[in-house]
């Protein structure tokens, strides 16, 4: 007996990451020890206050009903922390989604707003799901070219006219991944201009909203005069709290397709799990000084590997000022970035992903996260200067 994919499955690429574990398995089977910097999967426990309200919660046997929604206090812990960090005012009542992680609604929107034909304009190369959401909704994919010239931004006025009259929404991601760029707040302002010129939401992405260093600080792009109009935002716990097997995260922004996705999601899940709600007002909640302590150890592993990198003559490897990952130009007398990522597996053990795992513009580039300890990451940077040597 057979079964055959839908076409919404078979239109989704298997990609590089099956082909990766198919090698790392390969290469351990081997006994070559190895350093895994493809996911973006923090390595770092949640601060020790969550996993005590997390804990405590979870041994109370009246804690386990469905929760079906947020419970009060989540929206509220929410706004409070949006108030604080970005200076943005939101309503609790009308402007706050959870969800199971950012991912989650990310991958539902498409569903709520789009029907087949529809133009989504996404960012190339972009966070996998951006594509994927709107290839099983039926939608069509225009990408928006993120290239160096341009500092990885879009470029709004390369996008005919037609193009973007057709278009339902338009996904924005910054500070980015896999490109670790930070926007100005000149583009937001033309972002929001641009959208509502030709009726488009604007989706972004914050996942990675505390994870900038240097003393810089990201924007949310609902403190932009017009942006609520226009926008929603995404956010999570995964990345600025260390939860992401908790699954839990929320959007925030316009109230109407914010409604759209509550309601497609109604018809989806039961809600999170109380005890994790519980644990995530904790974390929203608290004084950021845990959060301070995280950028720095992020800031150190990131120096760390790209000085690594950098005496390995391996001197295109940016300084990044945000996110966990790098986002370098391969080595010079390589023909692909699979190519070098995957040689770079089998013959030192130390593991990135290519960066045409991201869509076409990725090609060239290699992505390198910061998720594992200063000790390992100079492992990893010596195993690749051994390597580079050799080639």
């Amino acid at each position: 007996m057979s079964f055959e994919p839908s076409d919404r499955i078979a239109s989704l690429p298997t990609g590089i990451f099956a082909e990766l574990a198919a090698k790392k398995r390969a290469v351990a089977e081997r006994g070559l020890s190895l350093i895994d910097l493809s996911v973006g999967s923090p390595d770092l426990p949640p601060a020790p206050f969550i996993r005590q309200v997390l804990a405590e919660a979870v041994l109370d046997g009246a804690k386990y009903e469905y929760t079906l929604s947020a419970i009060p206090g989540f929206a509220e812990a929410v706004a409070s922390f949006y108030q604080r960090r970005y200076d943005v005012s939101i309503d609790p009542s009308r402007e706050v989604v959870q969800l199971m992680g950012s991912q989650d609604g990310l991958a539902h929107l498409a569903l709520a707003l789009i029907n087949p034909g529809d133009i989504v304009l996404v960012p190339d190369p972009g966070y996998p799901i951006y594509a994927a959401s709107v290839q099983i909704a039926g939608g069509q994919l225009v990408p928006m070219p993120l290239r160096s010239e341009h500092g990885f931004l879009p470029q709004f006025d390369a996008i005919p006219v037609d193009v973007a009259r057709r278009a339902k929404f338009m996904v924005l991601n910054f500070p980015g991944n896999p490109i670790a760029t930070i926007a100005p707040p000149s583009f937001f302002e033309q972002a929001i201009a641009f959208a509502k010129r030709h009726n488009i939401l604007i989706v972004h992405d914050f996942a990675y909203s505390e994870l900038v260093f240097d003393g810089l600080r990201a924007t949310s792009i609902l403190a932009y005069p017009g942006a609520a109009d226009v926008a929603i935002e995404f956010n999570s716990l995964s990345k600025t709290f260390n939860m992401a097997g908790c699954r839990i995260g929320y959007a925030v922004g316009n109230r109407q397709a914010l409604s759209l996705l509550q309601q497609l999601k109604s018809h989806i899940d039961y809600g999170v799990f109380r005890p994790i709600q519980e644990a995530a007002i904790a974390a929203l909640t608290a004084d950021p000084v845990h959060l301070d302590e995280q950028v720095r150890i992020y800031e150190r592993r990131r120096d760390t590997l790209v000085t690594g990198l950098r005496n390995a003559d391996w001197q295109q490897v940016p300084n990044v000022h945000a996110t966990m990952f790098i986002w370098a130009p391969i080595p010079s007398g390589f023909e692909s970035s699979r190519a070098f990522s995957l040689d770079l597996l089998e013959s030192s053990g130390v593991v990135v992903t290519p960066g045409d795992a991201f869509g076409r513009e990725g090609e060239g580039y290699v992505r390198i996260a910061l998720v594992q300890s200063e000790g390992l990451l100079a492992e990893a940077g010596q195993r690749i200067a051994a390597y580079l040597q050799r080639h």
